[in-house]
């Protein structure tokens, strides 16, 4: 180019656009290199921690769950592998695509289980949702043939709750059931998270945080894919420890096998100490139907039943106690002086007061009749005198002295208190005063008054021991068996009734003849070579008028039929068992109730014919 063709104005805008591309090109460097300062320098960590979650993910390792044993160490419940399988809702590109495919493979509900993984991916995606516990191992295989189809599926092995004999011990044992929200914000359960089972009832409820142990935790490094790589580091559970109970095995066994197909409860103890040595209430269920999540139709069963099957009787059921109450309105009779053994109250079978005839239940009445002979005999009349000499507080008094009205405290809790009722208890519930008449059906177990068959153990090992009320207990140790780290737990006396040495021992006489003498109502818990000391009771359910005979024709539907009690020790000199037995509308306790303790003091008793 000639030099006479140079333009000056060509130059200087070229010369310009020169510096604006430059100005650019330095403008978009010192833009990169900021934003690679800003990412590398001030969010450094941050990408790199997302990094190593990507590499790194951590897993929950949930403890072993403490086992349960009988006194003699006979296991009751333990755990067996469960092979759980989850969806992380963020690694999951096609849900709808995915949980077709498990459909398919494994008959999983599209429906359900998509609600549910939709209501946790807003808060938690991250987070691990199980969708199927306790898979066969046919539907494991299915899963792991086709894990890489499955984005976002992982399984996890995790103990399974068994309870060994089904039924057996199911009240006193209880269930577990998944941990809800409201208990996760509360401070009871530190080392649960949702998803876990807790106990809901009993024994696994009681000792939730023992039984539960503490979790663990890997840090696990893992591919693309998500497979496992390598762990990189280990913080492993410590399991939880075992319960070792007071109850016998064998003997529980027999109660439940004695209530097959009644409903009531059978409590065994030992008067000694208060501990339990059986528990049965009937109808039971199983707890193994929990423990995986209970299915709608099995649920719905239980709780639609009319046989009431989670009700543990023998804490809960509240019933009145029928004659046996008998015992405590003569012992406070003699320590009030309102009873003087040796006097005969003449019996013809009914008593008058006022307008109102009460009838005992001998219809022609037991002639004359002193403390002892009304015992053995069970003569209604002898005690609806002696209740009216003692008026209904002071009945209501010793009542209480001897734990009623009151929970006894025992160690699994959720138990019911019964009810002892006063003239100042009817005024302030129903606004009426106290009639006399209700202290007479009182004096006999009817009227308001209602226990709880634990109750009655209690009593008739508290009468038979010296008049020392024990807090009975079903909990003899817990540790761990494995390391031998146990400790037990201590026998604990409630209270002491106060009651005279010669008039518990007028009383305790009285009923070894319930059991013994000819004339005793309580023949049929007789045992060969074996005292057994007792007394039986007939609980009206409503009132029925008497027809063609008596309340236990035929007639009378069953619901309104009246319950059988008998409560015994053995052997009465020296006992070492004592026994409630309640038979819900079983008709007389010598009939229905007495036979079952009999059977039980035999086996606990080693006894023979």
């Amino acid at each position: 180019m000639k030099t006479s063709d140079f333009d000056p104005a060509s130059f200087e805008v070229f010369n310009s656009q020169i510096r604006w591309a430059t100005i650019f090109v330095l403008v978009v460097f010192s833009v990169l290199i900021f934003r690679l300062w800003f990412l590398q320098i001030i969010n450094g960590p941050v990408y790199r921690s997302k990094s190593e979650n990507n590499r790194i993910r951590l897993q929950d390792i949930s403890p072993s769950r403490g086992l349960i044993f009988d006194r003699n160490g006979k296991a009751l419940v333990d755990n067996r592998p469960s092979y759980d399988l989850y969806i992380i809702p963020e690694e999951v590109q096609d849900q709808g695509r995915l949980l077709e495919s498990l459909d398919g493979l494994i008959g999983l509900d599209p429906q359900s289980t998509g609600e549910l993984l939709d209501k946790t991916s807003r808060n938690l995606p991250f987070k691990p949702v199980c969708v199927k516990r306790d898979m066969s191992r046919n539907e494991l295989a299915v899963i792991e043939t086709n894990r890489f189809n499955l984005p976002g599926v992982l399984v996890k092995v995790k103990q399974h709750r068994r309870y060994i004999s089904g039924n057996l011990g199911s009240h006193l044992l209880g269930y577990l059931g998944e941990i809800t929200e409201q208990q996760l914000r509360t401070a009871k359960y530190p080392d649960n998270k949702s998803g876990d089972l807790i106990g809901k009832s009993g024994v696994e409820w009681k000792w939730q945080t023992t039984l539960n142990g503490k979790r663990g935790g890997e840090q696990v490094e893992v591919d693309a894919a998500g497979r496992k790589i390598q762990v990189v580091s280990k913080r492993p559970p410590v399991s939880g420890s075992d319960v070792y109970l007071t109850i016998d095995k064998g003997l529980q066994t027999l109660a439940e096998k004695s209530l097959k197909g009644k409903h009531g409860a059978i409590v065994v103890m030992n008067p000694n100490n208060g501990e339990i040595l059986a528990l049965a209430s009937s109808p039971s269920y199983d707890p193994n139907l929990f423990v995986g999540g209970i299915g709608k139709i099995d649920w719905e069963r239980i709780i639609s039943s009319e046989d009431f099957a989670l009700q543990n009787r023998a804490l809960t059921g509240q019933y009145p106690p029928g004659s046996i109450f008998k015992i405590i309105v003569a012992l406070a009779g003699l320590q009030e002086g309102v009873i003087d053994p040796k006097e005969e109250i003449f019996c013809n079978g009914t008593y008058s007061l006022g307008r109102s005839n009460y009838r005992c239940w001998k219809k022609y009445g037991h002639g004359k009749v002193d403390l002892h002979r009304a015992l053995v005999e069970s003569c209604d009349v002898y005690f609806y005198k002696m209740g009216r000499r003692l008026g209904i507080d002071r009945i209501a008094d010793y009542s209480k002295k001897f734990g009623l009205g009151v929970k006894t405290g025992i160690d699994v809790g959720r138990e019911k208190s019964g009810l002892v009722p006063t003239k100042a208890w009817k005024l302030k519930r129903w606004g009426v005063p106290w009639q006399e008449g209700e202290t007479i059906s009182l004096s006999i177990g009817q009227s308001f008054i209602l226990v709880t068959p634990l109750q009655m153990a209690g009593m008739i090992s508290a009468v038979f021991d010296g008049g020392v009320l024990h807090r009975p207990r079903l909990t003899k140790r817990v540790g761990n068996a494995r390391t031998e780290t146990t400790h037990g737990i201590a026998a604990d006396k409630k209270g002491f009734v106060g009651l005279k040495q010669t008039h518990l021992e007028l009383v305790r006489d009285a009923l070894v003849g319930v059991v013994n003498e000819p004339k005793g109502t309580g023949s049929k818990a007789k045992v060969k070579n074996i005292i057994v000391a007792g007394k039986t009771g007939t609980a009206q359910v409503v009132a029925l008028k008497k027809k063609n005979g008596g309340r236990d024709k035929g007639e009378v539907p069953f619901k309104f039929r009246d319950h059988a009690w008998f409560v015994a020790v053995a052997p009465a000199e020296k006992p070492e068992i004592a026994i409630a037995v309640l038979v819900e509308h079983g008709g007389h306790g010598g009939s229905a109730a007495a036979p079952i303790a009999r059977e039980i003091i035999k086996a606990y008793l080693g006894a023979q014919g």
